[in-house]
């Protein structure tokens, strides 16, 4: 293993472990609001995929109404996003959960962020390789665009950060995610709640 890759997961272990115990009031505070204002359960749970494209479980904070149509289906995403969960997101509080999966080791402070498994077969050789790393709360490509970028710029953004990061690097965009959550820039895509699905390459 690199010098560099047990330097990253040191930091990763020591600034998770502090950060989930300096924001532990923000984070009581947060689940007591979610239980009271979308009910339960408190977290979302996703399986991501991960390094080398295994599988494992992402938690954030839920932001999302369990509403669904006279069918049983869940209502679009826009109807089921209340302003509250709107806040949580443009914050990014509904991602400090996340440093739980750092302190597994299934997820890094920095790196390209965890997508669906069903991309998994929708992804370029090239694209894959953005699993040769773990995926990061925050990444290359968030602080260059976040939700506004294309699939196509995102993941050329996140092969760019695989072949090129360092912990100097991961300090930058730590300082430039600081930003963004101030400025709360990117955080959706024109006519989305979020990020349009991926739905392949043409």
């Amino acid at each position: 293993m690199k010098f560099q890759n047990v330097v990253k997961r040191t930091i990763d272990i020591v600034c998770s472990g502090l950060g989930l115990i300096v924001l532990s009031p923000i984070l009581l505070i947060t689940a007591v609001l979610i239980r009271i204002k979308l009910g339960s359960p408190i977290f979302f749970t996703q399986d991501r995929l991960g390094k080398d494209g295994k599988v494992f479980k992402m938690i954030k904070f839920r932001t999302m109404l369990d509403a669904v149509d006279k069918w049983g289906e869940p209502l679009p995403d826009e109807e089921r996003l209340t302003s509250f969960g709107k806040l949580l997101r443009s914050t990014s509080i509904d991602e400090l959960p996340e440093l739980i999966n750092v302190l597994k080791g299934d997820m890094s402070l920095v790196g390209p962020r965890p997508l669906l498994v069903e991309y998994k077969e929708l992804y370029s050789p090239e694209q894959f390789r953005r699993h040769e790393v773990r995926p990061g709360i925050t990444g290359w490509a968030q602080v260059n665009g976040r939700n506004t970028l294309g699939w196509s710029e995102r993941f050329k953004l996140d092969v760019e950060y695989v072949d090129n990061y360092n912990i100097f690097m991961d300090i930058k965009i730590l300082f430039m995610t600081v930003l963004k959550v101030v400025k709360r820039d990117g955080i959706s895509q024109e006519g989305h709640v979020t990020m349009e699905k991926f739905n392949g390459n043409n």
